[in-house]
């Protein structure tokens, strides 16, 4: 009996509810699917005045106007003005896509808009917006807040002081004081555009990232949350604990590790001891690895107090010197008790820290080398933070103060970022300049040279050596030149003079030689073998290197 009682009052109401509403339609004209229409209510209260009527549902009450359903515990509904007000648990249905709760809503049918007030809630089944006051409007979907709201999606969560979300696109635009706060960093910016479906953040003002000890800072861009990929364009700035980084475009993705920096790219490291710059067209890199790979024009700067080295080549890269080790064998040459290089295992128990020595660089094809000091140019070069020791492959050429030396592999010996010695393997050959067309030289199987802060110290050719020196009196004035061999020849520079010439030469087991008259020699024949004065090829300037 009781659900028949039921049905049959909900069949009267219906018929009352679809009468009134009849009446209404003819009243204004309006074409019924344009009209705010009565669903149900648990109680219900028809007032005519001055030709409107007014329909006060209380209970469960429910409207809707097309495919948009309205809930609350009460309704005023003004069908002549299409027009209603609604009070407690207010629910806006939009096509079942768009659901939005509030506690108050004024709802202008004709314009299809609608007011919300108080414990306002949006969602579009991802993200949930929340705010006090909220404007929506059911044809475009489109919802506005002015003053202040907060998006949660998954683990994100965006505030900002005005907001504008647009249904259709699932997209949402900040305004004023937007903050982004993901688990793994913070965003700071004043307009960003936010997609609830596709996670993805774009930002087209000054926004700055904060994750852990990275800050980057960029003008426009976007950082998809879901993939952890981002791209930052219009020159951005990365600060991190031990490098700045700044480039025309940059792209990331945090969940491998990888980066990509893309134009006028300019690493600078923070570490004083071991530090190091990097500029290049393009670099990549792998935050995983600690290693990059430079293209395109790289630079790479040793940095020390006064007279950083400065290392031009077509290709640069670097990474740990550790993982290097455990796929091949880089010997060891300072360490005589062990002919590789290794390094201490890291603790057992906890996580090593990073070892700001564990790095190489390696450089590839028209390698230069530029220092106050020392200049030098080869085809590939390998220099370990482990040893400080600068390995030259391939035709390499060493230029210290007035003195060239070539041979087929250089072991260069840095100490506090120095020169403090210089080996040469096969066909070494040391030239300098002793006036005019008058060249001193020295060659071997090998030379051995030692510096004196920085400046050239002495030379010890071995093997096979041979010598052309030409000796001068108190006054600078030629006296004669000797071509001499011997199974060692040891040359004495003084290293205090800034032309750094020979001042002493000492022929060591198994002297052969001749000193010849200034007059009497052909000096054009006073070459010996493998002569070449390579000049030409000798970085003059830090400026002739960057504009190599």
């Amino acid at each position: 009996m009781r659900s028949r009682y039921s049905l049959l009052l909900l069949f009267v109401l219906s018929v009352c509810y679809s009468n009134a509403q009849r009446t209404a339609i003819a009243d204004t004209g309006f074409v019924p699917g344009k009209l705010i229409e009565v669903i149900r209510a648990d109680r219900e209260n028809i007032q005519k005045k001055d030709s409107t009527t007014f329909f006060s549902l209380a209970g469960k009450a429910a409207v809707k106007q097309e495919s948009t359903l309205f809930y609350a515990d009460s309704i005023v509904l003004n069908q002549k003005e299409n027009f209603l007000e609604a009070f407690g648990n207010v629910h806006i249905n939009d096509a079942d896509t768009i659901h939005t709760y509030a506690q108050y809503l004024k709802y202008l049918g004709r314009e299809r808009r609608a007011y919300l007030k108080k414990s306002v809630k949006l969602t579009d089944g991802k993200g949930v917006l929340t705010t006090e006051e909220l404007e929506y409007d059911t044809q475009l979907r489109i919802g506005t807040y002015l003053k202040g709201a907060k998006l949660v999606n998954g683990k994100t969560t965006l505030v900002s002081r005005e907001g504008y979300y647009y249904g259709d696109t699932k997209d949402v635009y900040f305004k004023q004081q937007v903050v982004l706060t993901d688990p793994e960093f913070k965003m700071y910016t004043d307009t960003l555009l936010y997609n609830t479906n596709t996670e993805i953040a774009t930002f087209v003002s000054p926004s700055r990232i904060v994750n852990g000890k990275r800050t980057i800072k960029t003008r426009e861009g976007f950082y998809n949350l879901r993939t952890k990929k981002a791209e930052f364009g219009r020159r951005p700035f990365v600060d991190d604990s031990t490098y700045t980084f700044t480039a025309d475009q940059m792209a990331f993705d945090d969940s491998t590790g990888l980066g990509h920096f893309k134009g006028n790219a300019v690493y600078r490291g923070k570490d004083s001891a071991q530090g190091f710059d990097i500029i290049a067209n393009d670099i990549k890199t792998n935050n995983k690895k600690n290693s990059f790979l430079a293209t395109q024009k790289p630079l790479l700067l040793v940095k020390q107090e006064r007279d950083s080295i400065w290392i031009k080549a077509d290709t640069l890269y670097s990474a740990r010197l550790s993982e290097l080790i455990t796929s091949r064998n880089v010997p060891s040459i300072r360490d005589s008790s062990s002919p590789f290089i290794k390094l201490p295992p890291p603790a057992t128990n906890k996580k090593a820290p990073e070892d700001s020595t564990d790095k190489f660089f390696e450089a590839y094809y028209n390698v230069k080398i530029f220092s106050d000091l020392l200049q030098a140019s080869c085809d590939s070069l390998f220099y370990s933070l482990k040893d400080s020791i600068f390995r030259l492959y391939k035709s390499p050429i060493t230029w210290a103060q007035d003195n060239q030396i070539t041979g087929d592999t250089m072991l260069l010996f840095t100490k506090n970022k120095k020169p403090e010695r210089l080996y040469v393997y096969e066909n070494a050959l040391a030239i300098s300049k002793a006036g005019g067309d008058f060249y001193n030289q020295l060659k071997g199987n090998t030379i051995n040279g030692m510096f004196k802060d920085g400046r050239m110290d002495f030379l010890r050719s071995k093997g096979n050596s041979e010598s052309i020196y030409y000796g001068t009196d108190d006054r600078n004035a030629f006296i004669g030149v000797n071509r001499a061999t011997a199974d060692i020849i040891d040359v004495f520079f003084n290293p205090e003079k800034e032309s750094s010439k020979p001042q002493r030469v000492v022929f060591r087991s198994n002297l052969q030689g001749t000193t010849f008259p200034m007059g009497q020699v052909n000096h054009n024949e006073m070459r010996l073998r493998g002569f070449q004065w390579l000049d030409s090829k000798r970085p003059k300037s830090k400026l002739e290197i960057l504009a190599d």
